[in-house]
């Protein structure tokens, strides 16, 4: 029997869920799949995103939505619920947070196997890994990631303003035109500060992502890959390490060195950081069928977590190609160059401030200098800002 408790809990969130902007990823998700899973780093909005698609439906009796982190799990189980969901008509079943659940795949796969009928839309932390665990979901689950604001969706969620989504063959060719958008740089300069989070126009903005910061570190990865409190410990100072010198090419017997731990442990630690949304690791071209290439270089994941560590040290140079590297691995696969800061098909990008020269691009077939404090480009000179219109 399902208790009415559910039933209020997503009629009170359902209340508190603005409909009027969307994420990008919103229209990409084939809701009609048995089994849908949405992940992400924390904060970026997948609560919402659900939310708004069972408000859109109507908020039809045939559709529940409920946190894995209920009292009601400690001693009821997953499965016990889709049992008695499907016994009243139950249709589909959102579960938000199931990272939270111990035992999360192995049930879902239970539950995808015995009630075939029943559609399962659930959200994760990303830092987890559907091919490991109790039961290989791969090929089961239809699996979207969730990404931070781009700058053209803090545009439309913050001022209000419509702006298309620029593929990066029009971005190069500049032509990006935003005519409701007088004043572009301020705006983009506060993007960087505070815009990529859904949150960024509520009071106590650091705050906030320093919670997150301390939630994803202590507790998200740690309960993930079975850590001790120690180790946890060890990754948050890993991390404050590199908030002081990122973007910078790893050097593992240094950060072994620096942490006390085993050289062999460092690049376990920054994959953990990497897929919980902490970091971003810049790597190059050569993987081919061995997977993932040489890491060449280690970001901040985004400005905004730059700022929330840096503070007023933050230096503008390595925000600027933060943000670049941010935005645009999103959809487009992004490499280290050779000769300058990054290649996407077979063309070069070199990113700095207004002054910046084309002479690290000068040997470049498809070279092109994106500048910050630019509001206009022209032929290869393109606006750092327009990149973050790309999704």
């Amino acid at each position: 029997m399902i208790d009415a408790t559910f039933y209020n809990y997503m009629r009170e969130m359902l209340k508190q869920t603005p409909t009027d902007f969307h994420r990008y990823l919103y229209d990409e998700i084939n809701w009609e799949n048995r089994l849908i899973g949405i992940i992400g780093p924390r904060g970026v909005g997948k609560s919402t995103l659900i939310l708004q698609h069972i408000k859109e439906m109507g908020a039809p009796k045939t559709h529940l939505y409920i946190t894995a982190e209920s009292l009601w799990f400690s001693d009821h189980t997953l499965l016990d619920f889709a049992d008695s969901f499907t016994a009243i008509g139950g249709q589909v079943l959102y579960i938000d947070e199931i990272h939270k659940y111990k035992g999360w795949s192995r049930e879902l796969k239970l539950i995808y196997d015995l009630h075939p009928s029943l559609r399962v839309v659930f959200t994760g932390s990303s830092v987890l890994d559907i091919k490991k665990g109790e039961s290989d979901l791969s090929r089961r689950v239809l699996l979207y990631k969730l990404e931070g604001m781009s700058f053209r969706e803090y545009l439309m969620l913050n001022k209000h303003i419509s702006v298309p989504v620029y593929s990066l063959q029009q971005i190069v060719n500049n032509e990006v035109d935003v005519p409701e958008l007088d004043l572009p740089l301020p705006a983009f300069h506060e993007y960087l500060m505070h815009g990529y989070y859904p949150f960024s126009n509520e009071d106590g903005y650091y705050i906030r992502l320093m919670q997150i910061i301390s939630q994803t570190v202590e507790v998200d990865i740690p309960i993930y890959a079975n850590l001790q409190v120690s180790t946890a410990r060890k990754l948050r100072q890993l991390l404050a390490i590199i908030s002081q010198i990122a973007p910078v090419k790893p050097n593992m017997s240094n950060l072994a060195q620096e942490l006390a731990i085993s050289k062999n442990s460092v690049p376990d630690y920054l994959t953990y950081l990497e897929t919980a949304g902490m970091i971003g690791m810049l790597r190059d071209d050569t993987a081919g069928l061995r997977g993932l290439g040489k890491v060449e270089k280690i970001y901040i994941d985004n400005s905004n977590l730059m700022y929330a560590l840096g503070g007023d040290k933050t230096n503008i140079g390595n925000v600027r190609e933060t943000f670049f590297f941010n935005q645009m691995r999103v959809r487009n696969a992004l490499f280290a160059s050779k000769i300058s800061d990054f290649t996407i098909d077979r063309m070069t990008f070199e990113v700095g401030g207004k002054r910046k020269k084309k002479k690290q691009i000068a040997d470049a077939k498809q070279g092109y200098v994106v500048k910050d404090d630019i509001v206009y480009g022209y032929a290869n000179i393109i606006p750092l800002w327009h990149f973050g219109l790309n999704y």
